[in-house]
């Protein structure tokens, strides 16, 4: 596994590191779907199979598959290492818990306990940090605050301004920037081998420079949706039927993917929209596009109808149509 685009984060890493000098403690803070979970993993495969076995290390982060410390984290059993997400929820396992729970974060104690079994080195990844609720933020800062020895905690972060100053403090920082789309284009490669040639060029579009959430979109055929919200907005829909027949079609119960995906795409289409418009014309766009993130934002944790919901949300984007007076 490569990680493209992030060479300066890598070397700044890698200096560390080398130098002996790790700081215990890495906020890695950028946009969502960068690759800043891919480099926390990769980083603390580095550090642990570097400090149990320098044999099979190759440049920046990488660690040979056939490393005995990439075979242990593969199989999920290293014994120094603790990665915290969040969880299923129980009553639906397809879906994820809000938080990352205080009990969780307090788990992590059990790897301070005794001593490191493979190396002299143990690592910690949070992802995301800006998971975490307040309880468990807090817990975590006490490991911050006194760190254990040779350990390095990872933190995946979306929004640096939404943590807590104190972890911040006792944080480096590491920026993660969009990716070019040549970088985009070979992490999507990486991820999805099997897409053609077309659906990755497509990706590579919507990706906004984020491989991670591009890769949620593949096999969505979303070029085509995307082509049905720019036509809502260039045509209007006057008679309700191109509104109609998107509504039915999102609805179905196996095109939930694709519904999802029409909720992030069209306030997006309307906030792009509005930045190519000015006085009177800018308003409407930007008072349509704060009703749709609303409704789009509220459609899965308020179970609001699917075909209603595309209904509206798509009666947002024909509004925007400007049908030209001819003199």
């Amino acid at each position: 596994m490569r990680l493209f685009g992030h060479d300066t984060a890598v070397d700044a890493f890698r200096d560390a590191l080398d130098s002996g000098k790790l700081h215990h403690a890495w906020l890695l803070a950028g946009p969502k779907g960068v690759g800043k979970a891919l480099f926390a993993d990769m980083a603390a495969r580095h550090v642990l199979a570097q400090a149990a076995r320098p044999e099979g290390l190759g440049e920046g982060l990488a660690v040979s598959d056939s490393h005995p410390t990439a075979q242990l984290i593969e199989a999920g059993s290293h014994p120094d290492l603790r990665r915290l997400a969040r969880l299923p929820r129980d009553r639906k396992p397809d879906e994820l818990a809000r938080n990352i729970t205080v009990d969780q974060v307090r788990g992590i104690q059990s790897l301070f306990a005794t001593t490191p079994s493979m190396s002299d080195w143990r690592a910690v990844v949070i992802d995301a940090v800006d998971d975490l609720e307040r309880p468990a933020a807090n817990a975590l800062l006490k490991n911050l605050e006194e760190p254990p020895s040779n350990c390095v905690f990872l933190l995946v972060c979306h929004s640096p301004g939404r943590v807590l100053p104190t972890i911040r403090s006792r944080c480096r920082m590491l920026r993660f920037s969009r990716l070019s789309d040549d970088a985009m284009a070979s992490a999507i490669l990486q991820a999805a081998p099997d897409l053609d040639a077309e659906e990755r060029a497509a990706l590579v579009r919507i990706g906004n420079g984020a491989p991670g959430q591009a890769l949620h979109y593949a096999g969505l055929d979303i070029a085509a949706l995307d082509e049905t919200i720019r036509t809502l907005i260039a045509r209007g829909d006057p008679g309700n039927g191109a509104r109609a027949t998107l509504a039915q079609s999102l609805g179905l119960k196996n095109a939930q993917p694709r519904y999802e995906a029409f909720l992030d795409r069209a306030p997006a289409a309307i906030a792009a929209h509005a930045r190519t418009l000015k006085g009177s014309a800018l308003q409407k766009a930007v008072s349509a596009w704060e009703e749709a993130r609303s409704l789009a934002g509220g459609a899965q944790r308020l179970s609001l109808d699917p075909q209603t919901t595309v209904f509206a949300l798509a009666g947002l984007l024909a509004s925007l149509h400007e049908p030209r007076h001819d003199a």
